[in-house]
């Protein structure tokens, strides 16, 4: 497989990764990305590093739940995300 091919299949693989760790494939894709994985250093150490993420992730238990953010705020940041969300729309007008 050539380096382009093998680009391809990587970025296939990284795109399915979550259903196939979650079991959510059918059994022929699974088959079809444990080969490709099997052989490819950069997908298992892709896949292991997504893997140990979604462990630590189940397994976090916060000891304390956060307060609920005060009015203003939420105010604050939904101004921020709107000014950005303002600033992309019109960068991407102007290009």
């Amino acid at each position: 497989m050539d380096m382009h091919d093998r680009g391809e299949k990587c970025k296939e693989v990284f795109s399915l990764l979550s259903e196939y760790l979650n079991m959510e494939l059918p059994s022929d894709a699974c088959r079809e990305m444990e080969t490709h994985i099997a052989d490819c250093a950069p997908c298992v150490e892709f896949a292991e590093s997504l893997r140990k993420t979604v462990d630590l992730c189940r397994a976090y238990k916060p000891a304390e739940m956060p307060a609920p953010m005060e009015a203003n705020a939420r105010e604050q940041l939904l101004a921020a995300y709107k000014k950005m969300m303002n600033a992309r729309t019109d960068a991407s007008a102007s290009t």
